[in-house]
């Protein structure tokens, strides 16, 4: 059993800041990538910031200076530090964690995990 949970997530005026986290948990053998997606209503799903296991980072353009992504490798839990909100940013935002699983007995498994997302609404 693996648990993706992300908290953070709540109302906030525009130009504050929220720092979104999650945790994964269970069998894990070994984390990989770990990221933030977002989709907001009426728009597909978009990603929004990833890290890698070595802390290499990729943002989209749109949050580029204002979002910062970072991770405990010790805790398996990745961070999202959001500021300078907009309203536009408003979005469930959802982690993602490229997860290496072991299933004793059976081996070792590589897939992604998704949270269950976190809303984040940013008012004018």
């Amino acid at each position: 059993q693996v648990h993706v949970v992300e908290s953070g997530g709540g109302l906030v005026q525009a130009g504050g800041s929220l720092r979104l986290s999650c945790a994964a948990s269970g069998s894990i053998f070994s984390v990989n990538d770990m990221g933030w997606y977002r989709q907001a209503p009426g728009k597909q799903r978009e990603l929004v910031a990833t890290i890698a296991n070595d802390g290499s980072t990729n943002y989209a353009y749109s949050v580029k200076g204002r979002f910062t992504i970072s991770r405990d490798n010790a805790k398996n839990t990745v961070y999202l530090q959001m500021n300078s909100l907009k309203p536009e940013d408003t979005a469930v935002y959802y982690c993602n964690a490229d997860l290496v699983t072991v299933v004793p007995g059976q081996g070792y498994y590589g897939m992604d995990y998704w949270g269950k997302g976190t809303l984040v609404t940013v008012s004018s």
